[in-house]
Protein backbone atom coordinates (compact mmCIF):
# COMPACT_ATOMS: atom_id res chain seq x y z
CA UNK A 1 0.00 0.00 0.00
CA UNK A 2 1.68 3.44 -0.86
CA UNK A 3 1.07 6.55 1.51
CA UNK A 4 -0.67 9.39 0.52
CA UNK A 5 1.06 12.93 0.04
CA UNK A 6 -0.22 15.59 2.43
CA UNK A 7 -1.22 19.14 1.18
CA UNK A 8 0.74 20.66 -1.83
CA UNK A 9 1.92 17.75 -3.54
CA UNK A 10 0.94 15.73 -6.26
CA UNK A 11 -2.90 17.99 -6.75
CA UNK A 12 -4.90 16.44 -9.31
CA UNK A 13 -6.61 19.01 -11.91
CA UNK A 14 -9.66 18.06 -11.10
CA UNK A 15 -9.43 17.80 -7.38
CA UNK A 16 -10.98 21.74 -6.84
CA UNK A 17 -13.79 21.34 -9.34
CA UNK A 18 -14.83 17.80 -7.35
CA UNK A 19 -14.44 19.12 -4.13
CA UNK A 20 -16.37 22.10 -5.13
CA UNK A 21 -19.44 20.13 -5.23
CA UNK A 22 -19.52 19.73 -1.33
CA UNK A 23 -20.30 23.60 -1.10
CA UNK A 24 -23.28 22.26 -2.32
CA UNK A 25 -24.19 19.65 0.47
CA UNK A 26 -26.49 20.51 3.39
CA UNK A 27 -23.99 22.10 6.19
CA UNK A 28 -24.50 19.17 8.76
CA UNK A 29 -24.05 16.67 6.45
CA UNK A 30 -20.54 18.54 5.40
CA UNK A 31 -19.77 18.97 9.11
CA UNK A 32 -19.65 15.05 8.82
CA UNK A 33 -17.91 14.46 6.07
CA UNK A 34 -15.36 16.39 6.93
CA UNK A 35 -15.05 15.38 10.51
CA UNK A 36 -13.90 11.71 9.17
CA UNK A 37 -11.10 13.16 7.25
CA UNK A 38 -7.32 12.61 8.42
CA UNK A 39 -5.64 16.27 9.05
CA UNK A 40 -3.30 15.67 5.88
CA UNK A 41 -6.69 15.37 3.71
CA UNK A 42 -8.04 18.39 5.39
CA UNK A 43 -5.29 20.48 4.49
CA UNK A 44 -5.96 19.45 1.21
CA UNK A 45 -9.32 20.48 1.15
CA UNK A 46 -8.91 23.36 2.30
CA UNK A 47 -6.54 24.63 -0.16
CA UNK A 48 -9.43 23.75 -2.98
CA UNK A 49 -11.72 27.22 -2.19
CA UNK A 50 -12.09 29.99 0.14
CA UNK A 51 -15.53 28.92 1.59
CA UNK A 52 -13.92 25.15 2.85
CA UNK A 53 -11.00 27.32 3.86
CA UNK A 54 -12.84 29.43 6.16
CA UNK A 55 -14.95 26.84 6.92
CA UNK A 56 -11.78 24.82 8.32
CA UNK A 57 -9.79 26.78 9.44
CA UNK A 58 -12.67 28.29 11.57
CA UNK A 59 -12.51 28.18 16.05
CA UNK A 60 -16.02 25.99 15.71
CA UNK A 61 -14.57 22.94 13.14
CA UNK A 62 -11.87 23.22 14.67
CA UNK A 63 -13.03 22.48 18.06
CA UNK A 64 -15.19 19.97 16.64
CA UNK A 65 -12.24 18.01 14.67
CA UNK A 66 -10.35 18.23 18.29
CA UNK A 67 -13.09 16.87 20.13
CA UNK A 68 -13.99 13.88 17.13
CA UNK A 69 -10.05 12.74 17.51
CA UNK A 70 -10.07 12.55 21.32
CA UNK A 71 -13.40 10.26 21.33
CA UNK A 72 -12.20 8.21 18.25
CA UNK A 73 -11.93 5.20 20.55
CA UNK A 74 -9.53 3.80 22.71
CA UNK A 75 -7.34 1.98 19.85
CA UNK A 76 -4.70 3.70 17.24
CA UNK A 77 -7.30 5.33 15.74
CA UNK A 78 -6.80 7.78 18.38
CA UNK A 79 -3.33 8.38 17.56
CA UNK A 80 -0.57 8.51 14.82
CA UNK A 81 2.10 6.08 14.28
CA UNK A 82 4.93 8.41 13.03
CA UNK A 83 7.85 6.59 10.93
CA UNK A 84 11.31 8.01 9.45
CA UNK A 85 13.10 6.41 6.55
CA UNK A 86 16.81 6.38 6.28
CA UNK A 87 17.22 8.99 3.31
CA UNK A 88 19.34 12.15 2.45
CA UNK A 89 17.97 15.27 3.87
CA UNK A 90 17.04 16.60 0.96
CA UNK A 91 14.33 13.67 0.76
CA UNK A 92 13.82 13.43 4.03
CA UNK A 93 9.82 12.61 5.22
CA UNK A 94 7.88 11.44 7.61
CA UNK A 95 5.83 8.31 7.00
CA UNK A 96 2.44 8.76 9.29
CA UNK A 97 -0.39 5.63 9.70
CA UNK A 98 -4.04 7.32 10.30
CA UNK A 99 -5.85 4.34 12.25
CA UNK A 100 -9.14 5.58 11.15
CA UNK A 101 -8.54 6.10 7.38
CA UNK A 102 -6.32 2.56 7.38
CA UNK A 103 -3.38 4.64 5.59
CA UNK A 104 0.22 6.16 5.13
CA UNK A 105 0.67 9.48 4.80
CA UNK A 106 3.87 11.29 3.91
CA UNK A 107 5.17 14.53 5.75
CA UNK A 108 7.61 15.94 4.18
CA UNK A 109 10.22 17.99 6.25
CA UNK A 110 13.58 17.93 3.65
CA UNK A 111 12.32 21.65 3.07
CA UNK A 112 12.17 22.28 6.55
CA UNK A 113 15.62 20.62 7.82
CA UNK A 114 17.70 21.99 4.84
CA UNK A 115 19.17 25.30 6.84
CA UNK A 116 19.48 23.49 9.23
CA UNK A 117 21.11 20.55 8.56
CA UNK A 118 23.77 20.14 6.15
CA UNK A 119 24.02 17.95 3.00
CA UNK A 120 24.57 14.46 3.43
CA UNK A 121 24.21 14.68 7.70
CA UNK A 122 22.91 11.40 9.23
CA UNK A 123 19.61 11.65 10.81
CA UNK A 124 17.62 9.58 13.15
CA UNK A 125 13.94 10.65 14.30
CA UNK A 126 13.74 10.28 17.93
CA UNK A 127 10.56 11.75 19.49
CA UNK A 128 7.44 13.91 18.01
CA UNK A 129 4.86 15.91 19.97
CA UNK A 130 2.15 18.47 18.71
CA UNK A 131 4.12 20.25 16.28
CA UNK A 132 7.29 19.51 17.36
CA UNK A 133 9.59 16.42 15.95
CA UNK A 134 12.93 15.65 16.98
CA UNK A 135 16.00 14.76 15.64
CA UNK A 136 19.53 13.53 16.18
CA UNK A 137 22.22 14.15 13.78
CA UNK A 138 24.93 11.76 13.83
CA UNK A 139 27.53 13.96 11.91
CA UNK A 140 27.05 17.31 14.17
CA UNK A 141 26.40 14.84 17.24
CA UNK A 142 24.15 17.31 18.24
CA UNK A 143 19.71 17.72 18.70
CA UNK A 144 17.40 19.64 15.44
CA UNK A 145 13.43 20.15 16.50
CA UNK A 146 11.21 20.59 13.31
CA UNK A 147 8.43 22.74 14.07
CA UNK A 148 5.13 22.15 11.34
CA UNK A 149 3.62 24.69 12.68
CA UNK A 150 6.17 27.10 11.86
CA UNK A 151 7.83 25.13 8.58
CA UNK A 152 11.16 26.06 10.39
CA UNK A 153 13.98 23.79 12.22
CA UNK A 154 16.67 25.02 14.51
CA UNK A 155 19.34 23.04 16.48
CA UNK A 156 18.83 22.83 20.46
CA UNK A 157 22.20 23.52 22.30
CA UNK A 158 24.73 21.14 23.58
CA UNK A 159 22.97 18.59 26.71
CA UNK A 160 25.15 18.96 29.74
CA UNK A 161 26.64 15.71 28.53
CA UNK A 162 28.05 17.61 25.61
CA UNK A 163 27.59 16.51 21.88
CA UNK A 164 25.67 12.98 21.23
CA UNK A 165 25.54 10.64 18.41
CA UNK A 166 22.67 9.18 17.70
CA UNK A 167 23.16 5.56 19.15
CA UNK A 168 23.72 7.81 22.77
CA UNK A 169 19.90 8.03 22.78
CA UNK A 170 17.60 5.58 24.31
CA UNK A 171 13.94 5.20 23.32
CA UNK A 172 12.95 3.87 27.11
CA UNK A 173 14.97 7.11 28.79
CA UNK A 174 13.82 10.44 26.83
CA UNK A 175 10.12 12.07 26.15
CA UNK A 176 8.95 15.20 24.13
CA UNK A 177 5.92 17.14 25.60
CA UNK A 178 3.88 20.26 24.11
CA UNK A 179 4.08 22.58 26.59
CA UNK A 180 1.29 23.90 26.97
CA UNK A 181 -0.42 21.03 24.77
CA UNK A 182 -1.48 22.37 21.55
CA UNK A 183 1.46 24.97 21.15
CA UNK A 184 5.13 25.30 19.64
CA UNK A 185 6.50 25.43 22.97
CA UNK A 186 8.26 22.06 24.04
CA UNK A 187 10.22 19.87 26.89
CA UNK A 188 12.18 17.43 26.16
CA UNK A 189 13.73 15.55 28.88
CA UNK A 190 16.27 12.11 29.33
CA UNK A 191 17.01 10.34 31.96
CA UNK A 192 20.75 9.11 32.34
CA UNK A 193 23.44 7.13 34.32
CA UNK A 194 26.57 9.39 35.33
CA UNK A 195 28.99 7.92 37.18
CA UNK A 196 25.90 5.30 38.18
CA UNK A 197 23.63 7.78 39.41
CA UNK A 198 20.94 8.33 37.33
CA UNK A 199 20.38 12.03 36.24
CA UNK A 200 17.41 13.97 35.27
CA UNK A 201 17.83 16.47 32.34
CA UNK A 202 15.45 19.39 30.86
CA UNK A 203 16.07 21.40 27.70
CA UNK A 204 13.28 23.94 27.58
CA UNK A 205 12.31 25.56 23.85
CA UNK A 206 10.68 28.43 25.71
CA UNK A 207 14.21 29.70 27.25
CA UNK A 208 16.42 27.74 24.95
CA UNK A 209 18.21 26.02 27.59
CA UNK A 210 18.96 22.93 29.69
CA UNK A 211 18.35 21.74 33.32
CA UNK A 212 20.28 19.02 35.63
CA UNK A 213 19.24 17.57 37.92
CA UNK A 214 20.42 14.23 40.13
CA UNK A 215 17.88 11.97 41.23
CA UNK A 216 17.73 10.71 44.61
CA UNK A 217 16.78 7.35 45.57
CA UNK A 218 13.10 6.71 46.71
CA UNK A 219 13.40 6.46 50.65
CA UNK A 220 10.23 5.38 52.86
CA UNK A 221 7.57 7.86 53.39
CA UNK A 222 9.07 9.53 50.36
CA UNK A 223 6.86 7.75 47.50
CA UNK A 224 3.51 9.12 48.90
CA UNK A 225 5.14 12.74 49.29
CA UNK A 226 6.47 12.81 45.41
CA UNK A 227 3.11 11.14 44.05
CA UNK A 228 0.45 10.90 46.74
CA UNK A 229 -2.30 9.45 44.55
CA UNK A 230 -0.31 6.72 43.58
CA UNK A 231 -0.67 7.06 39.98
CA UNK A 232 1.94 9.09 38.46
CA UNK A 233 -0.46 11.78 37.33
CA UNK A 234 1.05 15.11 35.87
CA UNK A 235 4.79 13.26 36.07
CA UNK A 236 6.84 11.81 33.78
CA UNK A 237 8.38 8.38 33.89
CA UNK A 238 11.89 7.42 32.27
CA UNK A 239 13.70 4.44 32.56
CA UNK A 240 17.56 5.86 33.07
CA UNK A 241 19.04 1.76 32.50
CA UNK A 242 17.62 -1.58 31.51
CA UNK A 243 18.92 -5.20 31.42
CA UNK A 244 16.35 -7.99 31.47
CA UNK A 245 13.77 -7.51 34.47
CA UNK A 246 15.94 -4.96 35.60
CA UNK A 247 15.93 -1.42 35.29
CA UNK A 248 16.32 1.99 36.57
CA UNK A 249 13.19 4.45 36.46
CA UNK A 250 13.48 8.22 37.54
CA UNK A 251 10.46 10.09 38.02
CA UNK A 252 9.88 13.55 37.65
CA UNK A 253 7.17 15.21 39.41
CA UNK A 254 4.62 17.66 37.73
CA UNK A 255 5.96 21.02 39.87
CA UNK A 256 9.31 22.29 38.65
CA UNK A 257 10.91 22.87 42.19
CA UNK A 258 10.44 19.01 42.81
CA UNK A 259 13.81 17.16 42.97
CA UNK A 260 13.72 13.88 40.40
CA UNK A 261 13.36 10.40 42.31
CA UNK A 262 14.75 7.02 41.28
CA UNK A 263 14.19 3.65 41.74
CA UNK A 264 14.08 0.38 40.94
CA UNK A 265 11.20 -1.35 40.48
CA UNK A 266 11.06 -5.34 40.74
CA UNK A 267 8.30 -7.91 38.57
CA UNK A 268 6.36 -10.08 40.70
CA UNK A 269 8.75 -13.09 39.95
CA UNK A 270 10.92 -14.34 38.15
CA UNK A 271 9.08 -16.60 36.22
CA UNK A 272 6.69 -14.51 34.49
CA UNK A 273 8.54 -11.45 33.31
CA UNK A 274 12.39 -12.38 33.66
CA UNK A 275 14.03 -16.23 33.62
CA UNK A 276 12.41 -19.13 32.30
CA UNK A 277 11.31 -20.53 29.25
CA UNK A 278 11.34 -18.86 25.95
CA UNK A 279 12.88 -15.16 25.15
CA UNK A 280 11.74 -12.04 26.98
CA UNK A 281 11.41 -8.32 25.51
CA UNK A 282 10.81 -5.66 27.83
CA UNK A 283 9.49 -2.19 26.54
CA UNK A 284 9.43 0.37 29.25
CA UNK A 285 7.27 3.65 28.85
CA UNK A 286 5.63 6.10 30.87
CA UNK A 287 5.35 4.09 34.03
CA UNK A 288 4.36 0.85 31.78
CA UNK A 289 6.38 -2.29 31.31
CA UNK A 290 5.36 -4.96 28.41
CA UNK A 291 6.58 -8.19 28.34
CA UNK A 292 6.71 -10.09 25.20
CA UNK A 293 7.41 -13.53 25.28
CA UNK A 294 8.62 -15.06 22.29
CA UNK A 295 9.51 -19.26 21.50
CA UNK A 296 11.21 -20.58 18.30
CA UNK A 297 8.82 -20.87 15.42
CA UNK A 298 8.05 -24.57 13.77
CA UNK A 299 9.11 -25.95 10.80
CA UNK A 300 5.77 -25.33 9.07
CA UNK A 301 5.37 -21.37 10.39
CA UNK A 302 8.18 -20.57 8.85
CA UNK A 303 8.89 -22.73 5.63
CA UNK A 304 11.87 -20.79 3.76
CA UNK A 305 13.80 -19.65 6.39
CA UNK A 306 17.15 -21.90 6.31
CA UNK A 307 17.40 -21.24 10.40
CA UNK A 308 14.26 -20.96 12.47
CA UNK A 309 13.01 -17.44 13.62
CA UNK A 310 10.94 -16.40 16.54
CA UNK A 311 7.15 -15.97 17.21
CA UNK A 312 4.92 -14.20 19.90
CA UNK A 313 3.66 -16.14 22.47
CA UNK A 314 2.35 -13.80 24.52
CA UNK A 315 2.37 -10.27 25.50
CA UNK A 316 1.71 -8.67 29.34
CA UNK A 317 1.11 -5.12 30.35
CA UNK A 318 2.60 -4.02 33.88
CA UNK A 319 1.85 -0.89 35.75
CA UNK A 320 3.27 0.42 39.04
CA UNK A 321 0.97 1.31 41.68
CA UNK A 322 2.89 4.07 43.10
CA UNK A 323 6.69 5.77 42.60
CA UNK A 324 9.05 3.79 44.16
CA UNK A 325 6.86 0.64 44.16
CA UNK A 326 7.18 -2.87 42.21
CA UNK A 327 5.53 -3.66 39.12
CA UNK A 328 2.16 -5.27 39.08
CA UNK A 329 0.24 -7.21 36.18
CA UNK A 330 -2.22 -4.85 34.96
CA UNK A 331 -3.84 -7.43 31.50
CA UNK A 332 -2.40 -9.90 29.09
CA UNK A 333 -3.47 -9.93 25.49
CA UNK A 334 -5.72 -12.61 24.61
CA UNK A 335 -4.32 -15.05 23.48
CA UNK A 336 -6.89 -14.92 20.22
CA UNK A 337 -5.54 -11.94 19.51
CA UNK A 338 -1.93 -12.77 20.02
CA UNK A 339 -2.71 -15.54 16.75
CA UNK A 340 -3.46 -12.28 14.59
CA UNK A 341 0.26 -11.13 14.47
CA UNK A 342 2.19 -14.45 15.09
CA UNK A 343 4.56 -14.49 11.96
CA UNK A 344 8.13 -15.29 12.25
CA UNK A 345 11.15 -12.97 13.11
CA UNK A 346 14.69 -12.33 13.88
CA UNK A 347 14.89 -9.14 15.68
CA UNK A 348 12.09 -7.31 17.72
CA UNK A 349 12.69 -4.12 19.54
CA UNK A 350 9.31 -1.99 20.55
CA UNK A 351 8.07 1.70 21.97
CA UNK A 352 5.26 2.44 24.63
CA UNK A 353 3.64 5.26 25.59
CA UNK A 354 0.40 6.17 27.32
CA UNK A 355 -1.72 9.23 27.48
CA UNK A 356 -5.51 9.66 28.83
CA UNK A 357 -5.63 6.07 29.93
CA UNK A 358 -4.69 4.74 27.17
CA UNK A 359 -1.52 2.51 26.73
CA UNK A 360 0.21 2.04 23.42
CA UNK A 361 2.53 -0.74 22.25
CA UNK A 362 4.32 -0.50 19.08
CA UNK A 363 6.10 -4.24 18.27
CA UNK A 364 8.92 -3.43 15.01
CA UNK A 365 10.15 -6.67 13.84
CA UNK A 366 12.62 -7.85 11.09
CA UNK A 367 12.36 -10.86 9.06
CA UNK A 368 15.06 -11.39 6.16
CA UNK A 369 15.00 -7.66 5.22
CA UNK A 370 11.52 -6.83 6.21
CA UNK A 371 10.10 -4.60 8.34
CA UNK A 372 6.73 -5.54 10.49
CA UNK A 373 4.72 -3.30 12.83
CA UNK A 374 2.14 -4.44 15.16
CA UNK A 375 0.41 -1.64 16.95
CA UNK A 376 -1.58 -2.48 20.19
CA UNK A 377 -3.54 -0.26 22.50
CA UNK A 378 -4.96 -0.65 26.26
CA UNK A 379 -7.97 1.13 27.29
CA UNK A 380 -7.86 0.76 30.81
CA UNK A 381 -11.24 2.19 31.67
CA UNK A 382 -12.83 -0.48 29.35
CA UNK A 383 -10.15 -3.19 30.47
CA UNK A 384 -9.98 -3.65 26.54
CA UNK A 385 -7.17 -4.91 24.12
CA UNK A 386 -7.29 -3.80 20.29
CA UNK A 387 -4.78 -4.72 17.36
CA UNK A 388 -5.03 -2.82 14.25
CA UNK A 389 -2.71 -4.01 11.40
CA UNK A 390 -0.72 -1.43 9.79
CA UNK A 391 -0.25 -1.97 5.89
CA UNK A 392 3.07 -1.92 4.22
CA UNK A 393 3.44 1.27 1.92
CA UNK A 394 5.35 -0.62 -0.18
CA UNK A 395 8.97 0.63 0.93
CA UNK A 396 10.04 -1.49 3.97
CA UNK A 397 11.80 -3.90 2.11
CA UNK A 398 15.47 -3.41 2.97
CA UNK A 399 14.23 -0.32 4.69
CA UNK A 400 16.95 1.23 7.42
CA UNK A 401 14.47 2.76 9.72
CA UNK A 402 15.80 5.53 11.23
CA UNK A 403 13.49 6.01 14.48
CA UNK A 404 9.68 5.74 15.06
CA UNK A 405 7.44 7.21 17.27
CA UNK A 406 3.48 7.78 18.56
CA UNK A 407 1.75 10.93 18.86
CA UNK A 408 -1.79 11.57 20.29
CA UNK A 409 -1.25 15.15 19.55
CA UNK A 410 -0.96 15.19 16.14
CA UNK A 411 -4.50 15.09 15.06
CA UNK A 412 -5.13 18.00 16.95
CA UNK A 413 -2.40 19.88 15.86
CA UNK A 414 -3.82 21.87 12.42
CA UNK A 415 -3.88 23.81 10.64
CA UNK A 416 -0.28 22.75 10.67
CA UNK A 417 0.41 26.02 8.67
CA UNK A 418 -1.14 28.99 7.94
CA UNK A 419 -3.77 29.21 5.31
CA UNK A 420 -2.96 29.54 1.93
CA UNK A 421 -4.27 31.99 -0.09
CA UNK A 422 -7.43 31.22 -0.49
CA UNK A 423 -8.81 31.17 -4.64
CA UNK A 424 -11.53 29.93 -6.81
CA UNK A 425 -12.55 26.17 -6.89
CA UNK A 426 -11.13 26.72 -10.57
CA UNK A 427 -7.72 27.74 -10.09
CA UNK A 428 -6.41 26.50 -7.24
CA UNK A 429 -5.08 23.47 -7.70
CA UNK A 430 -1.06 23.45 -7.84
CA UNK A 431 2.00 20.71 -7.50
Amino acid sequence: MGDHPVAGEHHHPSAATALGALLLLPSELLHEILLRLAVPELLRVRSVARPLSSLISSPDFRRLYHLSSASSGPGPAAAWLLLFKKLPPRDAAIRGFHGPSGRWFRIPVSAILAPAVPPGEDLYFLAASGSSFLFAANGRRELVVVDLTARAARRLPPSPLGPRGTSSWRRFGLKLVADPPGSNRFRFLFAELVNNTPFLFEYRSETDTWQESEAVLVAEGAAEAADPDGDGDGGTYLCAAHAGADCVMVYAGPRTDERPVFFRPRFPNAGAAGAGHGERLHVYGDGSAAVVRSAAAAAGEDPTSRSRGKVVTGVELYGVGAVGGDWQLVASVPGGLVEGFRKPYAVMTGLLAEREGVVRLVLISNCRGAWDLVWLSYDRARREWRWVPVPDWGGSKGLNMAGIAVSSTFSRLWPLAAPPPATSSSSSSHR
